[in-house]
């Protein structure tokens, strides 16, 4: 427990899971033949329940905890497998970026990378500014992009009081932004506004 399981051997993982059901047994050559007859611990974990117990020594009892293990070990990766979040709509935007920084005290800047398909693909933080306030340079926004390889993005903030509706700085870096994206050959899609509980898109309301 102490020093983790990278040095363990494919055998000895299986002869641990086969001592789950007989604790008091020692599994270790029924082990060896289990690698020795699947090939390796994949191999061992992928054999059926009829398989397993055709090994001297394995019982239901023991193929059973290997084929649990196989089992909460898919589901593992299935829950922890990241999923595909698509923003093809100011609203689902918004959403999103609500949970993220629509309680948020200060005013933060953050960039969503998209592919062609409007699917997700990385949320950068580009500015923690005042609470009316943030610095945002066009560089550090595209920079994050191009690492991304973003086919366009949208930029988006918070505002802290409460009132969604675009400043007149808010509305000179919309259009500085869509400049330098231009340049850069990266769609800008929108910027959006949020607070707690509403949101204005500015290319929604004409300002872009």
């Amino acid at each position: 427990m102490q020093s983790g399981f990278d040095g363990f051997l494919d055998y000895e993982i299986v002869e641990l899971l086969l001592t789950l059901g007989t604790p008091l047994r020692d599994c270790k050559t029924m082990a060896k033949d289990a690698i020795k007859e699947f090939g390796s611990l994949r191999g061992v974990l992928d054999a059926s329940l009829e398989e397993l117990q055709k090994i001297k020594g394995i019982g239901s009892s023991n193929a059973f905890g290997i084929k649990l293990f196989q089992a909460m070990s898919e589901r593992y990766s299935k829950e922890h497998v990241p999923k595909k979040i698509t923003l093809n709509n100011s609203k689902a935007v918004a959403n999103y970026l609500q949970k993220l920084i629509g309680r948020k005290k200060k005013e933060h800047f953050v960039m969503l990378s998209l592919d062609s398909r409007n699917n997700l693909i990385k949320t950068s933080n580009i500015s923690i500014g005042s609470l009316n306030a943030s610095i945002v340079h066009p560089r550090e926004v595209f920079k994050e992009a191009i690492q991304a390889s973003a086919a366009q993005i949208i930029i988006a903030h918070n505002h802290p009081s409460g009132n969604s509706e675009a400043s007149p700085e808010d509305i000179a870096l919309t259009r500085r932004l869509e400049d330098a994206a231009r340049i850069f050959g990266i769609e800008l899609l929108d910027h959006i506004i949020v607070t707690q509980n509403d949101f204005s898109s500015l290319k929604e309301e004409g300002l872009m």
